[in-house]
């Protein structure tokens, strides 16, 4: 993981995204810093699983179904299945060490 710092990099309203090997950051002084490396680990992990680009294919093209189901920005990021992974276990520092190979299809809705 290559961490890098960039207010200019990660869009608003976001706090930090991964584009392997990069884990981008917008600020590296907040409260849970360790809670969102993690989150964005959890993603490292899942762009490796799918090949990196598969990832964005799927992710981007989930964003788009969810965001006609919920007509909602927020609602369809919260609801794509490698967000909800993320989100759920983001505060389990010892998740990757035992996660599952394709642990994000369990969050299918």
């Amino acid at each position: 993981m290559l961490l890098i710092v960039t207010k200019f990099l990660v869009p608003k309203g976001y706090r930090g995204m991964t584009v392997f090997p990069f884990v981008l950051v917008r600020e590296k002084k907040v409260d849970d810093f360790v809670v969102l490396l993690n989150h964005e680990r959890i993603h490292l992990r899942q762009q490796l699983e799918l090949l990196v680009l598969p990832f964005f294919v799927w992710y981007a093209l989930e964003f788009l179904v969810q965001l006609i189901r919920y007509r909602d920005r927020s609602s369809a990021y919260r609801n794509i299945i490698f967000e909800r992974e993320a989100y759920a276990k983001e505060k389990d520092l010892d998740y990757l060490k035992s996660r599952p190979l394709w642990n994000f299809l369990k969050y299918f809705s």
